[in-house]
């Protein structure tokens, strides 16, 4: 993938669809208080257990990985990416056949590694059904 320079959340919106995973699940951004948020709109082809129904840990842990890499650029105007050193995610609730939402905050950034954290839930921002840390390697 050709490297874009991020300088706006519509910048962020054409990179997610550059980005085959995130286009088969559907992920996108919008504007919210000057942040971007990033959005999961809810898709029958991201559930993973239909008995529940739930979503897929892979479809949420996938979101969240393309959304702290994305917001990393968008903070920092970058355009290249940073590389993914390290990724961890708590499953808190089930996600429901429903749309989630996800949130970044960079939490520490030297030169070199920059530490993400990353909640993403579903109606009630207040009960997250995943929380990830993120580790990146900056260019």
């Amino acid at each position: 993938m050709n490297c874009i320079d991020i300088h706006s959340i519509a910048d962020l919106q054409a990179m997610l669809a550059r980005i085959p995973y995130a286009t088969l699940i559907g992920a996108e951004v919008r504007e919210q208080d000057g942040e971007p948020l990033f959005v999961l709109p809810y898709r029958a082809s991201n559930i993973g257990n239909v008995l529940l129904p739930a979503l897929h840990g892979g479809v949420i842990g996938g979101f969240l990985e393309n959304a702290a890499i994305c917001h990393l650029m968008w903070a920092h105007e970058a355009s290249v990416l940073p590389k993914v050193v390290d990724f961890s995610i708590d499953y808190l609730r089930s996600g429901r056949p429903q749309d989630v939402y996800a949130s970044c905050e960079i939490v520490r950034q030297g030169k070199r590694i920059a530490n993400v954290l990353l909640n993403a839930w579903q109606d009630d921002r207040s009960k997250p059904i995943a929380a990830a840390r993120a580790h990146f390697l900056l260019a």
